[in-house]
């Protein structure tokens, strides 16, 4: 099992390079072992693709926070996900705000594979911190510990979050 968990940390490192090529250090990541996730097998391909698209959709996240741009979220969020993000962008636009993230780290892990394939749940214990700004001057940073409930559903090209829950863990 070690192995197998070795090989899963191996594969997030070319996932990584996309922070280095957009200038910001990138968070550290850990990822639990995808044995016993439930009565379908995680394939190879599929452990990869989640553990990407699930760090691009923190990227298009602040992206869409920082610049008050909701339709930046169609790109990594559906559902209950998109909406309820979509909300604080709008509660931030009345107030005159930005946030903007910067994740230190994630230690994730893969709870439950659907029968169908049609949902992945995982937990995610991430480390990050957010910044308030208001007319380009920041009101204020705050160093957070969250854990995150995830469900992500495929699409027709990537893994897209449905669901996002965060509370202090």
């Amino acid at each position: 099992m070690s192995g197998r968990r070795a090989l899963a940390n191996c594969l997030v490192f070319p996932l990584l390079a996309s922070f280095l090529f957009l200038g910001a250090a990138p968070p550290r990541v850990h990822v639990g072992s995808m044995d016993s996730v439930g009565p379908r097998e995680v394939e190879q391909q599929t452990r990869v693709a989640i553990v990407r698209d699930y760090l691009q959709a923190w990227q298009c996240m602040n992206s869409a926070l920082e610049h008050n741009q909701a339709d930046s979220l169609d790109a990594c969020f559906v559902g209950q996900a998109k909406d309820t993000l979509a909300r604080t962008i709008h509660q931030q636009q009345s107030l005159g705000i930005q946030t903007s993230y910067r994740d230190h780290s994630h230690d994730v892990k893969v709870v439950f594979y659907s029968p169908e394939g049609l949902s992945i749940q995982l937990l995610d214990d991430a480390e990050y911190d957010v910044d308030v700004q208001q007319h380009g001057r920041s009101l204020g940073t705050q160093h957070v510990y969250s854990q995150y409930v995830v469900v992500l559903t495929p699409t027709e090209s990537k893994w897209k979050v449905r669901v996002f829950q965060g509370g202090n863990g």
